[in-house]
């Protein structure tokens, strides 16, 4: 017992919680309950739809609103609000609710869990991050019922203003439009500035990360006091959200008359690839340019410590940091800060796997399927960052090809060096190894 106590790491609870509640939710899924024609949904959709949930991706087999009941909705939507805030963040919520006391090793895998920088105050910034949360899909839920009551009623607008905006919070993508056009998202409200606001204010808020939160609350505007991760995060997102929007504006959609529509659908589709999986345009008619645009956003993703996926908005202004301190011939800094060598060893392993994932993931899927190795690429980076947006091929995948989004949409939610820390073990014999210089470049 002893041994197994010492071999159970933050890792390994973290990579076992999501599995756990990805087969749980998978065998909800494969109940009569669950779908609308009383069929058992064949076990590997279920796990397919049951992982895209908790790893808050988005990408389906099923249309949401026309195969599942209001039961398979409902636990579709749990599974998402679990998987966004974090399977570890839940369970402790209900320890301490239940007044029991939370350990060291509990306090160490809520750290590693939502990316802290230091253990001390976890338990305050726990409760901080669950009123925020239910605050703020609270408040996007209200602001919708604007649109959705008056369109559905008052049952179904309040459960669709429910499931969207805690879909968006969690930056999930899943939605429940399939009533006016299976797979077809929230293009019906291209030009609706409610429901193109809320959701992006609330795919941003989710995708900022909690710490960013407590700096914006604590300082408020004074931007100088912010810790560095909240520096960078946000003039990240500032910048991912504008540029990639004025190219959209003047390139993709400059075909769209009106004007509002027009900005309301490039602003969209720059914060969605941020990694919500939502979409107010249809991708399979944009630009080959503007699609590599996309998959860039979807590999980049969100920030650390939030509901988004994706190699994180911090990894990449390291790996550029990097680049112009090589340049400089200097050590990378940002904001008159020097980055540490760990940390910039770790954004080039995270970077190192996700376009490796992502590319031979996209290789294989395209020979196994006889598909465009473009779409392919879309449907991969969309999985290992955990976004949901779609080119439309995932309904129409073989079972291995599904098994591989599987695995990444796995990978992806449970973060990118997660996974290597948990199975591996420190090897002494390499560390203590001479070193020798070898030319690069």
């Amino acid at each position: 017992m002893k041994l197994k106590k010492k071999r159970l790491t933050s890792a390994r609870i973290i990579i076992g919680g999501f599995m756990g509640v990805i087969l749980i939710g998978a065998f909800l899924l494969m109940l009569p309950i669950s779908s609308k024609s009383g069929a058992v949904t064949p076990f590997i959709n279920a796990l397919f739809t049951s992982t895209s949930a908790v790893c808050v991706t988005g990408l389906v087999v099923y249309d949401t609103a026309t195969h599942w009941t209001w039961f398979g909705q409902f636990v579709i939507l749990l599974l998402i609000q679990i998987g966004g805030m974090g399977v570890v963040t839940i369970a402790l919520s209900l320890t301490m609710l239940s007044g029991r006391k939370i350990g060291l090793l509990q306090r160490a895998t809520m750290q590693d869990s939502i990316s802290a920088p230091r253990m001390g105050g976890i338990i305050k910034m726990l409760r901080f991050i669950l009123k925020g949360v239910f605050l703020l899909e609270a408040l996007g839920a209200l602001a919708m019922t604007f649109v959705f009551i008056p369109m559905f009623g008052w049952i179904q607008g309040i459960w669709f203003s429910i499931f969207h905006s805690i879909s968006a919070f969690c930056n999930a993508g899943f939605d429940l439009m399939g009533v006016y056009e299976p797979f077809s998202s929230v293009t019906y409200f291209a030009g609706n500035p409610i429901i193109n606001i809320t959701i992006m204010c609330l795919i941003v808020l989710g995708g900022i990360g909690f710490f960013v939160w407590h700096d914006i609350v604590k300082y408020k505007n004074h931007f100088r006091k912010y810790s560095l991760q909240s520096k960078v995060v946000l003039c990240m997102t500032f910048c991912l959200i504008v540029l990639p929007s004025i190219y959209f504006y003047f390139f993709d959609f400059a075909s769209i008359h009106s004007v509002s529509e027009r900005i309301f659908m490039s602003l969209f589709q720059s914060v969605t690839a941020r990694t919500a999986g939502f979409n107010t345009a249809n991708f399979g008619k944009m630009s080959q340019t503007g699609i590599m645009v996309m998959i860039l956003l979807m590999l980049i993703g969100g920030s650390p410590g939030s509901t988004a996926g994706g190699m994180k908005t911090t990894t990449f202004a390291v790996m550029l940091a990097n680049l112009v301190g090589i340049f400089q011939k200097g050590k990378a800094h940002l904001f008159r800060r020097r980055i540490e060598e760990t940390t910039v060893r770790s954004a080039s392993a995270i970077f190192m796997l996700y376009i490796t994932l992502f590319i031979s993931a996209a290789m294989i899927i395209s020979r196994v399927e006889g598909l465009s190795i473009l779409d392919c690429m879309f449907e991969t980076s969309s999985a290992v960052a955990t976004v949901g947006c779609t080119m439309g091929i995932t309904p129409h995948l073989m079972s291995i090809s599904k098994a591989i989004l599987i695995a990444l949409m796995y990978f992806g939610r449970v973060g990118a060096l997660t996974l290597p820390f948990a199975l591996a073990r420190s090897d002494r014999y390499v560390n203590s190894l001479p070193e020798e210089s070898i030319v690069v470049g």
